[in-house]
């Protein structure tokens, strides 16, 4: 991203580098800054001042995907290697991306296969490379298990940590408020991280406020490590309860804010070109572009994406370049927290009179 155009820079030191509430005494998950743009009018609020942001008959649609502990230590010859499980194929193949350990408890990127090679996993475990998943990068490989994955996650793995975070965390750091089990184990390698600020007294104060919740399902895999990859296809499901409840708000006037990037995923998969939403399960390939535009959401609460990151073009597709520039260029002047653990900005449309 450009910001007039001269390339937008995130310092390092805006990365969060743990949870909100760990950062001091007396903190919670909501202790967390929310950047408010109103098209491109920004205002500043803490993450606790959001339903007063909201109104009566807006309804958040929320990702109710668990975080599975996705990262499990292996060997690929005689070298230590770290897999991260991204996503179940529909043929029982996972698609992985194989990390090389730092030394410092994250990993650096390293490239996958070659076609046939394999790697060792605990308890005798063994995947064994096919094919990329897509051409253009050698990041994401389809592989072959031979064990139960959910079952070797749940005793052998981790959270994904990245190299910004300053050391590991338990699994509940991962979850939101909204997750869920799923009966075949299934989850997201990634936390929605969107819905992390989220607490059981926030969801409550927003329902007395007559704010509505839709719960879909989007189980995210690895984020992108490359600058414009695009996503791949992903697991999803949208209720018939959700479809109902979506449409009945947008028939009534109020607005769809989607929290998160997957929760906008889900939703505008599930919506036809008339811009209603239909019950809807699978996998979705959908990339939101400005080109393509959104259908049912008005508006998005999102965390704050590296500005080369392909979740930007989503985000301009719900609010428009201008807004986009605007607010990071002012979220980097102040000083707002990037990443899973970091702050969050609300994206809704601008409604001033003309």
């Amino acid at each position: 991203m450009s910001v007039l155009g001269a390339p937008l820079c995130v310092p390092a030191s805006l990365s969060a580098r743990v949870p909100a509430e760990q950062r001091g005494p007396g903190l919670g998950r909501d202790s967390v800054r929310l950047l408010v743009s109103h098209g491109t009018e920004v205002t500043h609020h803490a993450f606790a001042e959001l339903p007063a942001l909201l109104r009566a008959g807006d309804l958040l649609v929320v990702n109710t995907s668990r975080t599975l502990p996705a990262a499990v230590d292996g060997r690929h010859g005689h070298a230590r290697v770290v897999v991260h499980f991204s996503t179940r194929g529909g043929d029982g193949r996972w698609a992985v991306e194989l990390r090389d350990p730092d030394g410092k408890g994250t990993t650096r990127a390293r490239a996958g296969g070659p076609a046939g090679s394999v790697v060792r996993l605990p308890g005798g475990v063994r995947l064994v490379y096919e094919e990329q998943v897509a051409v253009e990068s050698r990041r994401l490989w389809w592989v072959r298990v031979s064990g139960d994955v959910p079952g070797l996650l749940r005793q052998h793995g981790r959270p994904i940590r990245y190299s910004y975070t300053e050391r590991d965390q338990p699994l509940s750091a991962y979850q939101t408020v909204f997750a869920l089990p799923s009966a075949d184990g299934a989850g997201s390698a990634e936390m929605p991280s969107a819905g992390r600020p989220f607490t059981a007294s926030m969801v409550a104060e927003l329902v007395s406020r007559g704010v509505q919740f839709a719960p879909v399902v989007l189980h995210t895999g690895v984020a992108s490590q490359e600058a414009h990859e695009p996503p791949y296809p992903e697991l999803f499901e949208v209720p018939e309860t959700s479809a109902r409840l979506i449409n009945a708000a947008r028939a009534a006037g109020g607005r769809v804010v989607a929290v998160g990037t997957t929760a906008v995923r889900a939703v505008e998969s599930a919506a036809g070109p008339d811009g209603v939403v239909r019950a809807a399960a699978g996998r979705t390939d959908l990339v939101v572009t400005p080109k393509r535009g959104v259908r049912v959401v008005d508006g998005l609460l999102t965390g704050l994406h590296e500005p080369e990151a392909s979740h930007l073009l989503m985000l301009e597709a719900v609010a428009g370049r201008a807004a986009i520039e605007r607010g990071y260029t002012e979220a980097v002047r102040r000083l707002y927290l990037w990443h899973e653990f970091g702050d969050v900005h609300l994206l809704l449309p601008d409604e001033a009179p003309h």
